[in-house]
């Protein structure tokens, strides 16, 4: 059909006419339309009520009239003369005796001709703008009130032309329907007609964006439905509407091309129920259109938004899950391979990159949606066609991670160093879309878990790099590996963490040549590392990352206690060190005997390295999860099983027997309390400690120390009678690991087996990490005079009825949870004002005063604690001794435990202020000038503790400052000013701020003198301070004091009432 194709505003063999303004054009429109209804805003096309057959015909006749007679007229009579002449469908339809379809004919004419005139005014020269005015609007553009009488010209037409002529199923209802024989031609003319204001602009935009359904409508019937549907349309007709369908289709805003098709095809709700369901023939078309819309440049993100444009998710739950359902859905289509395409190979090579594109949405609002289709999708893909997915979605998401990795081979030589291999923003978006897909799709199949175990080495080293800077990319890593952790199978979970590790190559990590540098926008880049020429710059580098991975490891594996796994792998650990050791006595040493080769030489270092790294490995995890390591009683028994088989295959001997000897009898004293009723076992339990007995019998029979093989014995016959029978080595050894007080002058394997720490047990817990170590090291001297000394003196089962003097003897215990027990007993017996205990306060105050310089935190603190509460009682006799020992600490010991015994002290001293309150300010000189002096301290940490207790103890004085302020202040200034250390500035500055905190309202009168000197050193540490965290003091204090004076200086206004009596 001509009419379909593009035509021109100046046909080859037609007459010019006259040029048309468009208002000339609008006002015909409007003349043959009438006078607008309510109804004009309705985005459904349909005849106005107000145009009745009657109306229909008046009007048409008084615009023919207007076109003949009315003077100014005769050009667009020229012009719609000519335009039906091109048309000669509509020139039959507007000479026709029906009222509807000719109106239809008659408005499609003056659209077209105003096509032209459009057309023609957009295609003359631009009018240039005025000096220093906004650019002049094109000439074809159209006013408010021109463009709609345009667009509901567009309706009337699309109604009256259109819409009664489609065939059923395609219109929104079934309708009067044209005469006989006469629908095919007159659905040709109107969608001809459509076709050609489509193409511009001005007039396609309101056409497109309110009645595009029903153009592809009209489009598909007459281009693909049955013939019958298209009786009086020739093929080459046919043929150009469905040229013409696609044109549209490739023009209009993909997203709402896609609605427009599902709705055809009878997919959502919005399809009209009177239109009843689509034809077979047309949802196969649909179908094939969507694919096509799917296939383009694109697509994948134009179904996407098709579909779910408009839905937010709602703000209900069930709003939510239909939004979610929906995403399922819509991934579920894009994993499936449509028909028409040629392969699934090409299929995947068109939509895969799309679909990671979806990862990358900046649209919030669409952004959870879009990623749950992308997660869906590539999880479907995985499970379908494994293969395909991993080399077209795995391996492309994957790629910046495994650019980089040991597996990898680089060509560094054609790299600078400092070249970037991968950027901060793709390195980011990498870990992200690990994240979204790996641990939020949570889909713990062979394959994923396969292909991000190729790149967790790379992940673990940024993790381990962003632990040690300031970085968002640490939080996506730990989920990461904590992820993979948790759904890999135990023994690929073991596999991984010792590749982390770096005693495996399980793990391919990140590679030797590259580094990772902290990026500007809080992420990391991989860079070509520089090439250290420094033998021992290289080798501390070396050992310091071994180090930073280690700590890192260990710090995930505190997040994998609840599941066992690091149990399992300080288990696995142990047995490794056990046949390192095993290996190394086997193997001779090269570099002793002669005649070894350079490679047994290599070999012997590699197994020494791989020694000291299993070494360093079961140190950090004793330090940092063995309180909380063992979950269940197997991994007691395996870990137990580990110890037992390591002292049997190697005796303690040699240079490390000590270190040996402590943990065989850790693990001895272990099994003793576990069946001494350190956890409750049950029969399945004592089945598998039995496991244990075999080790224990050869461990009676073979090793050199007599008292371990008599304990080895006793401890089988505990097992094996179910604890029935317990000879008393197993409860002292019970009681040395549980901390419990032994008999009188016991002598036993206890002494041996408390000489080193033990893990917790199962369900049941002994004080914290530190209390631990704390413990170890005094139980270390178990063999010295001196704790032999302390272990010969009598001690009683339990403190409470114990009398004053045994006491005493407690607080000197070896033990530290003995000692703090009996200096917390004193201190109660202070509060409760025992007479016998306030008889001897100076013997109290002596204890207490030896104890502070214990190095076990729960002991020092239950010291100050009495030292507090006996001072707070005693003020003038205990503060004056207390004072003189903070000024001058004790003669013959190291400056750096004077320094902490003096922190300690003036712990005491504050608590002791605090207990006083008010009545502090008789004992206000000697304490200020205690701590000025500490202010004035060679070390750093003693200056800056002396400046805080000063500036707590200013806050406790307040008003009763007085004199004394200057001496504060002068040197609270010189400190800020001049100190080198950052840390002791800040505590000065934080002086001004607890001052200003505690005077409150009172400054400008206690402050007066000095006022003007703190907020000039305030502002001159505000300006000119390097150190953050002192700049941040000296604002806060800037606040507080313009509280404060704006509190003086404009009081709150109150509303009084006040009566006044009159004589």
């Amino acid at each position: 059909m001509a009419a379909l194709t593009d035509r021109r505003p100046d046909m080859a063999g037609d007459a010019q006419p006259d040029p048309v303004e468009p208002g000339r054009v609008v006002e015909a429109l409007e003349l043959l339309l009438g006078p607008p209804s309510d109804g004009d805003s309705a985005a459904e096309p349909g005849p106005e009520p107000a145009l009745c057959p009657e109306t229909l015909r008046r009007n048409a006749a008084a615009l023919e009239e207007r076109l003949s007679r009315a003077a100014g007229w005769a050009a667009l009579r020229q012009l719609r003369a000519a335009v039906l002449s091109r048309a000669p469908a509509l020139a039959a339809g507007a000479a026709g005796a029906e009222p509807g379809w000719a109106t239809a004919c008659g408005l499609l004419a003056l659209l077209l001709c105003l096509k032209e005139r459009l057309a023609a005014l957009a295609a003359g020269p631009a009018t240039p703008a005025a000096a220093g005015a906004p650019p002049p609007p094109g000439a074809d553009t159209l006013s408010v009130g021109q463009e709609r009488a345009v667009r509901r010209a567009v309706r009337a037409a699309v109604g009256l032309g259109l819409l009664p002529h489609l065939p059923p199923g395609l219109g929104p209802g079934p309708g009067l329907g044209p005469p006989p024989g006469t629908r095919g031609p007159r659905l040709l003319a109107a969608v001809a007609a459509l076709v050609e204001l489509a193409r511009l602009p001005a007039l396609g935009a309101p056409l497109l964006a309110r009645h595009l359904r029903l153009l592809l409508s009209g489009l598909c019937g007459l281009g693909h439905g049955p013939a019958a549907l298209c009786q009086g349309v020739s093929e080459a007709e046919r043929a150009q509407c469905r040229e013409a369908l696609r044109d549209i289709l490739d023009r209009v805003y993909q997203p709402l091309a896609v609605q427009e098709l599902l709705i055809l095809q009878g997919q959502p709700k919005q399809r009209s129920p009177s239109a009843g369901a689509a034809p077979a023939w047309l949802r196969r078309l649909c179908g094939q259109l969507l694919s096509e819309r799917l296939l383009r440049p694109g697509g994948v993100q134009a179904v996407v938004r098709g579909v779910l444009e408009g839905t937010d998710g709602g703000a209900g739950a069930e709003a939510a899950a239909l939004d979610w359902r929906k995403c399922d859905a819509v991934g579920k289509i894009l994993a499936a391979c449509p028909q028409q395409c040629l392969s699934l190979e090409d299929y995947y090579k068109q939509v895969c990159p799309q679909i990671l594109v979806l990862l990358h949405i900046q649209d919030k609002v669409a952004a959870r949606q879009f990623q749950r289709v992308a997660t869906t999708t590539l999880l479907t893909m995985a499970r379908e066609q494994p293969q395909l997915a991993e080399r077209h979605l795995l391996q492309p998401l994957l790629s910046p991670l495994r650019r980089c990795s040991e597996a990898t081979e680089l060509a560094l030589e054609d790299l600078t160093a400092g070249a970037v291999l991968v950027p901060e923003a793709e390195l980011g978006s990498c870990v992200e879309d690990i994240l979204k897909v790996y641990v939020v799709g949570n889909d713990s199949s062979s394959l994923l878990l396969g292909s991000l175990q190729s790149v967790l080495g790379v992940v673990f080293s940024l993790y381990s790099f962003a632990k040690q800077n300031v970085s968002y990319l640490r939080s996506p890593c730990q989920d990461i590996l904590l992820w993979f952790l948790e759904k890999a199978e135990r023994e690929q979970s073991l596999a991984v963490l010792e590749g982390l590790a770096r005693l495996s190559s399980h793990v391919p990590t990140l590679h030797p040549q590259c580094q990772l540098r902290v990026g500007s926008e809080g992420g990391a880049a991989i860079v070509v590392g520089e090439t250290i020429s420094d033998e021992d710059e290289a080798l501390y580098q070396k050992i310091s990352l071994e180090q930073c991975h280690v700590e890192s490891l260990v710090e995930l594996l505190s997040h994998c206690q609840k599941s066992g796994l690091a149990g399992d792998f300080f288990i696995h650990c142990l047995k490794e060190l056990t046949q390192v050791a095993a290996e190394d006595e086997a193997a001779p040493n090269p570099a002793v005997e002669p005649g070894g080769s350079l490679l047994e030489l290599e070999q012997y270092q590699a197994r020494q390295g791989r020694k000291l790294l299993v070494l360093q490995l079961v140190a950090a995890l004793c330090e940092g999860v063995s309180d909380t390591v063992f979950t269940d009683i197997v991994q007691v028994q395996e870990f137990l099983a580990a110890v037992l088989h390591r002292a049997c295959a190697h005796p303690a001997q040699g240079p490390g027997a000590a270190a040996e000897a402590q943990t065989l009898a850790m693990a001895m004293g272990l099994v003793a309390a576990v069946l001494g009723g350190a956890a409750q076992l049950k029969s399945s339990d004592f089945a598998v400690l039995k496991r244990l007995v075999p080790l224990l019998e050869e461990l009676s029979r073979t090793y050199p120390e007599p008292l371990t093989q008599e304990l080895a014995s006793d401890l089988c016959i505990a097992i094996c009678t179910h604890g029935a029978c317990s000879p008393g080595t197993v409860g002292a050894a019970a009681d040395g690991v549980l901390g419990r007080k032994a008999g009188v002058g016991a002598q036993s394997p206890a002494c041996v087996l408390g000489t080193a720490p033990s893990p917790s047990l199962p369900r049941h817990r002994h004080g914290s990490p530190s209390a631990h170590r704390d413990r170890s090291k005094e139980q270390s001297t178990c063999g010295e005079p001196r704790a032999s000394s302390a272990s010969a003196t009598p001690r009683a089962d339990s403190l409470a009825p114990a009398g004053l003097q045994e006491l005493l003897v407690s607080a000197y215990d070896p033990q530290p949870p003995s000692r703090a027990a009996a200096l917390r007993h004193l201190a109660s017996m202070i509060t409760q004002r025992d007479p016998e205990a306030l008889q001897i306060q100076e013997k109290l105050l002596q204890v207490f005063l030896e104890n502070v310089q214990h190095e076990d935190a729960f002991v020092y603190l239950s010291a100050i604690q009495g030292i507090a509460l006996l001072s707070s009682e005693y003020p003038e006799q205990i503060l004056p001794v207390l004072l003189a020992q903070y000024e001058c600490p004790a003669q013959g010991t190291e400056d750096t435990m004077a320094a902490v015994t003096r922190m300690k002290l003036g712990e005491v001293l504050m608590r002791v202020t605090r207990a006083l309150g008010d009545m502090v300010f008789q004992h206000r000189e000697p304490l200020i000038r205690a701590f000025l002096r500490g202010a004035r301290d060679p070390d750093r940490a003693l200056r800056a503790s002396s400046l805080s207790n000063l500036g707590e103890l200013c806050q406790h004085l307040g008003f009763q400052l007085g004199s004394i302020i200057q001496e504060v202040t002068c040197c609270v200034t010189a400190i800020a000013r001049t100190d080198p250390e950052a840390e002791v500035r800040r505590a000065a500055v934080h002086v001004v701020v607890l001052l200003l905190r505690g005077l409150s309202e009172k400054v400008t009168e206690v402050l007066q003198d000095v006022l003007r000197d703190l907020y000039r050193l305030l502002k001159h540490v505000a300006t000119a301070e390097r150190d953050a965290a002192t700049v941040l003091h000296a604002q806060l204090a800037l606040e507080e004091l313009d509280t404060a004076m704006r509190r003086v200086l404009f009081p709150p206004q109150t509303l009084e009432k006040k009566i006044v009596v009159l004589p």
